[in-house]
């Protein structure tokens, strides 16, 4: 989880890629009506949320059913919407923020070719970002660590955190 260019869907594809298991990657479900609206610079509202994050949970529900793991990149940006998709994934989740500065993250997203997310929409994901409270099974780990180093901090600590 995490604001857009913080390195979520690189993450994902090495810890699937090193696990073998399914990945997903939330930009994938959005609709078309909300892929539009953040092309032209429009942040979504949480009703635009709230069928992306059902459509999300869904997902990763089926495949950890069925394949006992799986990963996901997901904004993910307030509890309410973590507590939606774990609601709709109907099994116990994770979540990994990739934290980091503003001005870090700014130029590798304006530099990202291809994507729909509009660059302005960063100080906006900055303001509704809610970082996971104590309670919330979440690890916080800077976003621009090596890749190496970020995978075996996630899977050090979610030995601890998935029930067996």
């Amino acid at each position: 989880m995490g604001v857009s260019g913080c390195g979520k869907s690189t993450l994902v594809a090495h810890l699937a890629g090193h696990l073998g298991v399914p990945a997903f990657e939330g930009d994938a479900f959005h609709s078309p009506e909300s892929v539009a609206k953040m092309r032209a610079g429009q942040p979504l509202e949480d009703a635009d949320r709230w069928p992306w994050l059902d459509r999300l949970g869904a997902a990763i529900g089926v495949a950890v059913r069925g394949e006992g793991v799986a990963v996901a990149a997901c904004s993910a940006l307030k509890r309410s919407y973590r507590e939606r998709l774990a609601k709709a994934a109907g099994v116990p989740l994770v979540f990994v923020l990739l934290d980091g500065e503003r001005d870090e993250i700014a130029p590798h997203l304006a530099s990202r070719e291809g994507h729909y997310m509009a660059p302005s929409l960063l100080d906006s994901q900055f303001a509704t970002l809610e970082r996971p409270a104590p309670d919330e099974r979440a690890l916080v780990l800077h976003c621009y660590q090596p890749i190496e180093d970020l995978r075996r901090e996630v899977l050090a600590w979610t030995q601890d955190q998935v029930p067996a």
